[in-house]
């Protein structure tokens, strides 16, 4: 006969205040099997865990229910409190009565009810549970880092410095990300690029740190501290093994394209480094403008390279690796507003620009120098107009959320024009002003003192008369409408995430948000990691954010990888899906629906009224199941299990809650 315990959580007054818990207690003692049930204000708290302790040596309890938060936020930590007495951690329930309850309800008698109701269910559930023991997995202590923004970079080195090897696999020619493309990074107005080129630098230095650039992640298989990673390598038609990078094969390139990394604001050779400080600092051809490579012609890089390094017969390669941890940092991109602001001209204009392109202009290596120009006819603007929230915070045309950045992004973009085009005046059309970081308020209010004028209202309409810009909106604090001739308008467009963010996430079985941002495990309390063990995150990838916050992220995230591979091998959990393949018809149906790749087709030897058989069968990787359950509910013949949570089980807890 089972000796349950029952422990109810008031979780201060989170849930007493709408659960009466010490009727929930007395009700758990009338339950079958139950011998003591008691409350507390904090139950995972260090008293509340000392009470549970000495209760199961009391009472010589062998299994118990908390009725408390989620099992997301504590069921790990009474699982490991367990550890310490004579109950195995997997007899252990968890009754959800604040989010399921208290959160949910404003009557107390019926929260109350309902209360006693999720206790009684977690009673007979654990009355059926089985001691699980968990097994040990053996670990590559080698990290992949896909993208190579300031994210993958801080993360790599961090991983890197703790003697373990990293690779950073970036789909561009070059490392760098967005933050090497800004001129200043607010609110101290440091050189971006004196920040982050020195990074890369020792990224592509570091011993332990592996650059593949122009490369992608092409299939991801394995499961916590032994992922088989696919790695595409786009083909570069020039050997870097052989190349110097002396550049003379750019200035004889005889075809111009637009420059993805000036924004459009420049061109470059079909043959190019993406800018002057790039690493590797060796040049690649793009195959859509090279005439060789489209028609047949030209030929002449390969002609002028001193060394033969141009290889028009390069193809893609694809190679297999073995990793212990991979972390995401594939950041963001700028949404199109061009198509969802036709009022503020769609893209015809060429004075209205986002805030990007004005980063090239007003940077010193970008093309024009630093010098703030008109990219319509190269004169200095005199008017220039900052609109914020374009595309942010508009559920309507662009996206729900806040881009977190741009409001200083403004404020340093006004800051810029004040001082360097004397006598300009800079109008910031903005809804809100947030100002969340160390030294931001301050930052803002001198963007104001220096002369920048805030209105807030939207702008509703941008056309053109003769050279200016005429900007219409209005001021909603005045209440009227305003109108400002401009020079020059820049846009602080919404992040959001990088193309293909989705589909990485399919391949690695981690899952996104409705607008494609990669969802963490938990906001609070394991903010980097995913819900596939191995496998963390960081930088914009996640959500918008600014430089510090994401930079600090990187190295949490590096901090998860090297706990990860201080020890040979780790604990899996045992909660996973078990197949009797006696009962299994091998539909595969299982494989198909499982999001984290866990479940394969297996050749099997087995009896069939007595006669030896062979067919195929589902075979659950233990490594990679994650206990969702999908297999369970979709397969057919009732050949799956997942144990601690059996059909058994849970049809005990139907059965308690309808007496």
């Amino acid at each position: 006969m089972a000796r349950i315990g029952v422990f109810i959580c008031h979780c201060g007054t989170n849930i007493a205040s709408v659960v009466d818990v010490e009727k929930v207690a007395k009700a758990a003692m009338q339950m079958p099997d139950v011998v003591f049930a008691t409350d507390y204000k904090y139950m995972c708290s260090e008293p509340g865990q000392a009470m549970i302790k000495e209760a199961i040596i009391e009472q010589k309890l062998d299994r118990i229910v908390i009725a408390s938060c989620s099992p997301r936020m504590h069921e790990l930590t009474f699982r490991k409190m367990l550890k310490g007495t004579t109950i195995n951690p997997y007899m252990l329930e968890i009754a959800n009565i604040r989010e399921q309850c208290a959160w949910v309800h404003t009557d107390r008698e019926k929260a109350t009810a309902k209360a006693i109701g999720l206790v009684q269910m977690a009673v007979a559930k654990v009355a059926k549970n089985k001691p699980l023991s968990a097994g040990t997995i053996p670990i590559t202590k080698k990290a992949l880092v896909i993208g190579g923004g300031i994210a993958g970079i801080q993360a790599a080195l961090d991983i890197a410095d703790c003697g373990y090897d990293v690779t950073i696999v970036e789909k561009e020619p070059s490392i760098g990300g967005h933050m090497v493309m800004l001129d200043k990074t607010f609110p101290t107005m440091d050189c971006s690029a004196c920040i982050s080129t020195p990074k890369m630098v020792e990224a592509n230095a570091h011993p332990n740190i592996t650059l593949k650039t122009s490369c992608e992640v092409e299939k991801v298989s394995g499961y916590v501290g032994n992922f088989e990673v696919t790695i595409k390598e786009k083909a570069k038609y020039v050997n870097h093994d052989l190349c110097t990078g002396c550049g003379l094969c750019q200035t004889k390139c005889p075809t111009k394209v637009t420059s993805e990394f000036d924004q459009g604001m420049s061109k470059r050779s079909a043959i190019y480094i993406p800018f002057a400080q790039a690493v590797p600092s060796k040049p690649v051809i793009d195959a859509n403008a090279c005439l060789k490579l489209k028609d047949g012609k030209c030929g002449i890089c390969e002609k002028v390279c001193p060394i033969g390094a141009i290889n028009y017969q390069d193809e893609e390669r694809f190679t297999t690796e073995q990793f212990g941890a991979i972390i995401v940092a594939i950041g963001y991109e700028l949404v199109n507003w061009e198509e969802m602001y036709p009022e503020y001209g769609g893209g015809k204009y060429e004075d209205v620009i986002t805030g990007l392109q004005f980063e090239r202009l007003v940077n010193a290596s970008g093309p024009t120098e630093g010098h703030i120009l008109r990219p319509s006819n190269g004169k200095e603007p005199k008017d220039v107009v900052i609109i914020k929230c374009v595309g942010s915070r508009d559920p309507k045309k662009g996206k729900s959320y806040c881009s977190r950045a741009c409001c200083m992004a403004s404020a340093k973009h006004a800051h810029q024009i004040l001082d360097k085009i004397p006598n300009s005046r800079v109008y910031v059309f903005y809804m809100d002003v947030r100002t969340p970081g160390k030294g931001y308020e301050e930052f803002y209010d001198n963007t104001r003192k220096d002369g920048a004028q805030y209105i807030r209202g939207r702008v509703s309409k941008i056309y053109k008369e003769g050279s200016k810009l005429i900007v219409k909106g209005e001021d909603s604090l005045l209440a009227k409408p305003v109108t400002v001739e401009a020079d020059l308008v820049i846009l602080a467009t919404a992040m959001e995430p990088a193309s293909g963010a989705y589909e990485l996430a399919g391949k690695l079985g981690i899952a996104v948000d409705g607008d494609n941002w990669i969802t963490e495990a938990h906001p609070k309390l394991r903010p980097v990691e995913t819900q596939t063990n191995g496998i963390y995150l960081c930088g914009t990838c996640q959500g918008p954010k600014d430089i510090p916050d994401t930079v600090a992220q990187a190295s949490a995230a590096a901090v998860k990888v090297a706990a990860l591979f201080s020890h040979d091998e780790m604990e899996t959990s045992p909660m996973v899906s078990s197949v009797d393949p006696d009962k299994c018809s091998g539909c595969g149906f299982c494989v198909d629906l499982c999001p984290y790749k866990a479940i394969s087709l297996v050749e099997y030897a087995g009896r069939d009224n007595g006669r030896k058989v062979t067919k195929t069968v589902a075979k659950v990787n233990e490594g990679l199941c994650q206990g969702c359950g999908c297999c369970n509910a979709i397969c057919r013949t009732g050949c799956i299990d997942l144990k601690g949570f059996t059909n058994e089980q849970i049809l005990k807890e139907v059965d308690a809650l309808c007496l």
